[in-house]
C-alpha cells in the first residue's frame, strides 16, 4: 500500500512540474523582481524545512553558512523522513508558486545578493526592490515550552493552502524490527538535485482571476537605523512631488486661460487707432482769416477771426478785439467754418473756451460736419447716429475729439449744441495732408540733417552729450544753478578756446524757456547747437568766424522744471498759462530787481552821474534774500561772473522783437515840474526830457538807437516776422510795419530781464518773441528753423558793432573796473578783468573817455564805419595825485580844505597895474571848467566871483629874478579872509556819495607842469 501511494504522490508530483514549465513558457516575460522574490521565498521555505526536520539548529548565522556546515556533517536519514521530505518540497513549490501573486509587505527584509544589480523598470507602482549590499540577518528565537509542529501536520498544512485537500497518509506498518528500504545511491543523488537547482529558477503558474491573501513573512525582525532618515526623505520627495503638481496644474491653467483670452480678443473686432495728425494752423496763423467763417458774431470784437486757440482778448471786454468767436444769441443755427483749401484727412478738433477774465463761456457738446463744395453738408456717424462729441468742462482746458476714421474733405464745420454762458468758442483742426504734387507749408523738409522733435529733460542733457562728444574742441556744458526742482540749468558754450574768456574776445548768449510753456525757443537752440558743430566740421566759413571771433554762450531752458510740466500735456493740449510760471509761482522773466526806479529817482533829483552812476547800479540791500525765485539768483550770479556784450531771451506768444526799457517811467506832476524848472541847476536837455516825459514818450533808453538796430538785424532777417499786413497774433500791429517795439510802449512790464542786464552789466538784451504758438507741433519744427537760422546767425554777428580795445596803466598792466563813457551818450561801459571792452554803436565819430580810479582821464576820438568789425579803440591812462589828495584829507579827519595861495609883493610904483600870476590864471580856467562840466552849485559860483574879484596885488619891478618884498615899501595887497562854504561842500552834499574824482574833468595838459605853491589851511 505505501508503494501505491507513493506512485501516485510521484505522477501528481510530475503532473504539477509539467503545467508549471507549461505556464513558464508562457510567460516568459516576468520581470527579475519576481524570481528574486520567489528565490528568497525558495530559500526560507528550504530553510525552514530544515529546521523542521530536526537536522538544523536555529541560529543567528547567515543560511548559507548554516548550509555550508550541514553539508560537512551529513546524517543518514528513514525512509520516512525522505518521502515526507519529497511531499514537502514539492507542496512549497506550490506555496511559492501562488506566493508571487500576493502583495509584498510593507517592510522585509532584504534577500542576500551575490552583486548589486541594477533596478527593473516596473509597469506599476510598486514598492522598491530589496538592495543587495545590506543583507539581512535571519534569526530564529525558540521558546522553551513551544512544540514543534510534526512532519504530518506540516504536510497536511502544505495540502490545504495547495487546495488539494486532506489526502490519505500512507500506512507504515509497525513492525518491530522493520527497516524501510532505501535506494540506492539515494545520497548521492540528492546531493546532485541540491546543487543543480541552487541557480534554478522555478517557474510557476500565476493565478489571473483569483487573488490569494497577502501573506506576511514569519518573522518580526526590521532594520530600524535609517528609517527616521528614509521616511523624511520620502516625505520631501512626497512634499516637492506635490509642489510640482500644483505649479505644473496651475501653468497649465494659465497657459489654458491665456490660449482663451486670446481667442477671445481674436473674436472680437479691435477699432482702428485713431490716425495722428498735426495741427491746421488756426493758432499759429498758418490759416489765413479769410479761411475762417461763422454763422453770426455777437458784435465786432468777436469775428470768427477770433477763434483760433488761445487766442487771448484785451482786458477790455467791449474792446474790438475780444477772446473768442461768439455767436449772435438770437440765431438757431451756430457753425463754425473752416476751409483747407483743399482736400485733406480730418482727423480731430480742439476745441477752448472764451479769454476773459469776468466771464465762463464755453461749449459742451458739438456735431462735425464735412463738405466739398461748402454747399452739402454730411454730419459724421458713428454707425448709429450723428455722432455728438462732448467739449469743455471750462474756459481754459483744450478738449480735443478725434475721429475713426478720418475723413477726406475740404471743409469742416463745427455745429455747437450746448453751451455755458454765451456760445463762445476757440478751436484747432487737426488734418493730415494728402499726396500731391506741389509742397504744403506743413511739409517743409530742412536742407539740414538736424533733429526736428521735442526734447524732454533727459533727451535734452543727452542731445547736448552727443553734441559735445562730436565737437568737444568746441563745447562745453556746464550749468549755471539749479531749478526749485532740483534740476539743473545747463548751458553750452561754443568757442574756438572753450572754457577760457580771451582777451578780446566778446561773449554772447542766447537764453531760452524762461516760461516752460513757449518750447519753440528751446528746440531752436538745441537746433543751433547741432547746426554749429556741424557746419564747422565742415568748414563753413561763416560759422567758423563766429565760433572763432565770439565766445557763445546757449542756455535753452531756464525753466525745466514748468518745461516737464508743458511737455507731459502735449504740444497742443497746455493752455496758454500752464507752465508759464515755475514751481514757487514766480514769473522769471520780471522777478528781478528793480533799477529802473533807482535811476530815475536819482535822475530827478540830480544825482545821476554824480552820486548814483548810470550804468552798473548796485542791487538794493538784502534784495537778494527778498522775493527773488532760484532761478533769478543763478541767472543773476551767471551774468556777473561772465562780460557778456549782446544777449537775447527767446518767448513765444506774438512775433516780434522788443527792446528796453521795457518799463514805463512814472510821470511827473506839473508842480514838481515847475518845482524843477525854477531850480537853477536845471539845464535844458533836463526840461526837455521832463517834458517829454510828461507826454507819455521818455521809454527810451540812451542806447535807443542802437537798440532799435540790433532788434531789426533780427526781424528782418527773419522770413516771416516783417508780415504784419494782417496784424499781431492777437490784435492789431504794434511794430509799425518793422516787427520790433518799445516793450514799454506796447506792453510794459517791471523788473524785467532786459532793464536789468542794461543797467546792471555791460550787456544789451533784447527779447525775441518768436511765433503765435507757444507750443508748436514737431511736425512745424523744421518751418521754424528755416524762418530763425538766418536771423539767429546774423544777430549773434551784431556783437561786433561798435568799439573794443583795453584800457591799460603805463605800464602796460591793464586796468579792470575802468569806465569808458561815450560822449553824447549817457551809459557807460566797464573793462573786464583783463582790461578789454566793447562798446556797441552804430557808425558815426565818437569822443571816448576811459577812467579810472587814481589814474588820470584819456579822451580819444573813435570812428565807427560800416564795415564788418569792432573799431579797435584802447587806452593809456598815466597815474594821477587825486590819491594824495585823498591822504592829505584823511589826515585832517575828513574836514574841508580851503587852498590858500601865496602872494608875492612888489615894491609900490606910481602907476600900479593888476597883473595875475600865473597861479590866479590857472585857478580860474580850473574853476571855469568845473562850473561848465560838474553843474556848481549857485553858493560856489558866487565865493569864486568874490575871491576873484577882492584878489588885488602891486606891480612888480622890470626885473624878473626879484621875487623879494621891500622893507620900506608898505604892500597894498589887502588879503580877504571871510568864512564861506568850502568847495568841498560844494561838490559832495553827501559824504558817503562820493564816488567821483572832481578833477578828473580838468584837462591838465593845457597849461605846463609846474609846482604849485599852495598853502593848506583848515577852516
Amino acid at each position: 500500500m505505501r508503494a501505491q501511494v507513493l506512485v501516485v504522490w510521484l505522477s501528481l508530483s510530475l503532473c504539477g512540474v509539467l503545467v508549471c514549465a507549461h505556464e513558464d513558457v508562457k510567460d516568459d516575460r516576468v520581470s527579475g523582481g519576481r524570481v528574486q522574490v520567489r528565490g528568497e521565498a525558495r530559500g526560507l521555505v528550504e530553510h525552514q524545512r530544515q529546521a523542521e526536520d530536526g537536522d538544523v539548529e536555529l541560529s543567528d548565522e547567515p543560511a548559507e553558512a548554516v548550509e555550508a556546515e550541514k553539508t560537512k556533517q551529513k546524517k543518514k536519514k528513514t525512509p520516512e523522513e525522505i518521502e515526507a521530505a519529497k511531499a514537502k518540497k514539492a507542496a512549497e513549490k506550490e506555496a511559492k508558486a501562488k506566493k508571487q501573486k500576493a502583495p509584498k509587505p510593507t517592510k522585509k527584509p532584504k534577500a542576500p545578493k551575490p552583486t548589486k544589480k541594477p533596478k527593473t523598470p516596473k509597469p506599476t507602482k510598486k514598492p522598491k526592490a530589496p538592495k543587495a549590499t545590506k543583507k539581512p540577518k535571519v534569526t530564529t528565537t525558540t521558546q522553551p515550552g513551544a512544540r514543534q509542529p510534526s512532519l504530518d501536520e506540516e504536510e497536511e498544512r502544505l495540502l490545504i493552502e495547495l487546495g488539494w485537500g486532506t489526502m490519505i497518509r500512507p500506512v507504515t506498518p509497525k513492525v518491530p524490527g522493520w527497516v524501510e528500504p532505501v535506494e540506492p545511491d539515494l545520497d548521492k543523488m540528492r546531493k546532485f538535485n541540491k546543487e543543480a537547482t541552487t541557480p534554478e529558477v522555478i517557474m510557476y503558474i500565476p493565478e489571473e482571476t483569483t487573488t490569494v491573501p497577502f501573506v506576511g513573512p514569519w518573522y518580526e525582525e526590521y532594520d530600524y537605523a535609517d528609517l527616521a532618515a528614509v521616511a523624511a526623505k520620502k516625505q520631501e520627495e512626497e512634499e516637492e512631488r506635490a509642489r510640482k503638481e500644483k505649479a505644473e496644474k496651475a501653468e497649465r491653467l494659465r497657459k489654458k486661460w491665456e490660449e482663451e483670452e486670446e481667442e477671445r480678443l481674436r473674436q472680437i473686432p479691435v477699432p482702428p487707432q485713431p490716425k495722428k495728425c498735426p495741427p491746421l494752423g488756426l493758432e499759429s496763423h498758418r490759416v489765413e482769416d479769410d479761411q475762417l467763417l461763422a454763422s453770426s458774431q455777437s458784435h465786432h470784437g468777436f469775428t470768427a477771426q477770433r477763434g483760433r486757440l488761445n487766442m487771448q482778448g484785451t482786458a477790455n471786454e467791449d474792446d474790438l478785439y475780444g477772446g473768442a468767436w461768439c455767436s449772435e444769441p438770437e440765431e438757431t443755427n451756430h457753425w463754425f467754418e473752416v476751409d483747407a483749401r483743399r482736400e485733406v484727412e480730418f482727423s480731430g478738433v480742439i476745441t477752448q473756451g472764451r479769454n476773459s477774465e469776468q466771464l465762463d463761456d464755453f461749449v459742451s457738446s458739438y456735431y462735425v460736419a464735412f463738405s466739398n463744395d461748402s454747399r452739402d453738408w454730411t454730419i459724421l456717424h458713428d454707425g448709429y447716429a450723428e455722432w455728438l462729441f462732448y467739449g469743455n468742462v471750462d474756459k481754459d482746458t483744450p478738449v480735443m475729439n478725434q475721429f475713426t476714421p478720418p475723413v477726406v474733405a475740404r471743409y469742416i464745420r463745427i455745429l455747437p449744441q450746448s453751451w455755458n454762458g454765451s456760445l463762445c468758442l476757440r478751436a484747432e483742426i487737426l488734418a493730415c495732408q494728402l499726396p500731391s504734387s506741389y509742397q504744403s507749408e506743413n511739409e517743409v523738409n530742412s536742407s539740414d540733417d538736424l533733429d526736428f522733435r521735442h526734447h524732454n529733460y533727459k533727451e535734452m542733457r543727452q542731445m547736448m552729450k552727443v553734441i559735445n562728444e562730436e565737437c568737444p574742441n568746441i563745447t562745453r556744458i556746464y550749468n549755471i544753478g539749479k531749478s526749485s526742482q532740483g534740476l539743473k540749468m545747463y548751458a553750452m558754450e561754443i568757442s574756438d578756446n572753450p572754457g577760457e574768456h580771451e582777451t578780446g574776445e566778446p561773449e554772447f548768449r542766447y537764453t531760452a524757456g524762461l516760461h516752460g510753456n513757449e518750447a519753440l525757443g528751446r528746440e531752436l537752440l538745441l537746433l543751433l547747437m547741432q547746426f554749429l558743430c556741424k557746419e564747422y566740421n565742415d568748414d563753413n566759413p561763416r560759422v567758423r568766424r563766429l565760433v572763432d571771433g565770439v565766445r557763445i554762450h546757449l542756455v535753452p531752458s531756464i525753466n525745466p522744471d514748468a518745461y516737464e510740466l508743458a511737455y507731459e500735456m502735449g504740444s497742443e493740449m497746455g493752455n496758454w498759462a500752464l507752465g508759464h510760471w515755475t514751481e514757487e509761482g514766480y514769473d522769471i522773466f520780471q522777478n528781478f530787481p528793480d533799477l529802473n526806479s533807482i535811476l530815475w529817482g536819482a535822475d530827478d533829483r540830480g544825482w545821476v552821474p554824480r552820486i548814483v552812476p548810470n550804468h552798473h547800479i548796485p542791487l538794493p540791500e538784502n534784495f537778494l534774500n527778498g522775493s527773488l525765485a532760484v532761478e533769478t539768483k543763478a541767472i543773476i550770479s551767471w551774468m556777473e561772473r561772465n562780460p557778456f556784450v549782446l544777449g537775447a531771451n527767446l518767448q513765444g506768444g506774438e512775433k516780434l522783437v522788443a527792446y528796453p526799457f521795457d518799463m514805463q517811467r512814472p510821470p511827473v506832476s506839473l508842480t514838481d515840474s515847475r518845482r524843477w524848472r525854477m531850480n537853477a541847476e536845471m539845464n535844458e536837455e533836463t526840461w526837455a526830457r521832463i517834458q517829454r516825459q510828461n507826454e507819455g514818450a521818455l521809454r527810451e533808453t540812451p542806447d535807443d538807437a542802437m537798440f532799435r538796430w540790433l532788434a531789426m538785424s533780427y526781424a528782418h532777417s527773419h522770413l516771416t516776422m516783417t508780415e504784419t499786413y494782417r496784424g499781431s497774433c492777437h490784435g492789431d500791429d504794434v511794430t509799425g510795419g518793422q516787427g520790433i517795439t518799445n516793450r514799454a510802449y506796447w506792453n510794459p512790464v517791471v523788473g524785467s530781464m532786459n532793464d536789468f542786464s542794461y543797467l546792471h552789466t555791460n550787456c544789451f538784451e533784447l527779447s525775441i518773441f518768436l511765433g503765435c504758438d507757444k507750443f508748436p507741433h514737431e511736425s512745424e519744427l523744421p518751418l521754424e528753423w528755416e524762418n530763425n537760422r538766418e536771423a539767429l546767425l546774423s544777430f549773434i554777428e551784431q556783437v561786433h558793432r561798435g568799439i573794443k580795445g583795453v584800457v591799460r596803466d603805463m605800464e602796460g598792466t591793464p586796468l579792470s573796473n575802468a569806465t569808458v563813457t561815450v560822449e553824447g551818450i549817457h551809459h557807460d561801459v566797464r573793462t573786464a578783468a583783463g582790461g578789454d571792452y566793447w562798446r556797441l554803436l552804430n557808425p558815426g565819430e565818437y569822443k571816448v573817455t576811459a577812467k579810472a580810479d587814481g589814474y588820470t582821464p584819456q579822451t580819444r576820438l573813435c570812428l565807427v564805419g560800416y564795415d564788418s568789425g569792432a573799431t579797435p579803440c584802447s587806452f593809456n591812462l598815466a597815474k594821477s595825485n587825486w590819491d594824495r589828495i585823498k591822504q592829505i584829507m584823511a589826515l585832517h579827519g575828513g574836514r574841508p580844505i580851503r587852498l590858500v595861495p601865496k602872494i608875492v609883493v612888489k615894491p609900490t610904483a606910481p602907476s600900479t597895474t593888476e597883473v595875475p600870476n600865473t597861479a590866479d590864471a590857472h585857478a580860474i580856467a580850473q574853476n571855469a571848467e568845473r562850473r561848465r562840466r560838474l553843474r556848481l552849485m549857485r553858493l560856489r559860483r558866487l565865493r569864486l566871483q568874490r575871491q576873484r574879484g577882492g584878489l588885488s596885488t602891486t606891480p612888480t619891478t622890470t626885473t624878473p629874478s626879484t621875487t623879494t618884498t621891500t622893507a620900506t615899501t608898505a604892500p597894498t595887497t589887502i588879503l580877504q579872509t571871510e568864512s564861506t562854504t568850502s568847495w568841498y561842500d560844494s561838490w559832495f552834499p553827501v559824504d558817503s556819495w562820493s564816488t567821483e574824482n572832481p578833477f578828473d574833468s580838468v584837462i591838465f595838459d593845457s597849461f605846463p607842469t609846474q609846482d604849485y605853491p599852495f598853502e593848506f589851511t583848515i577852516d
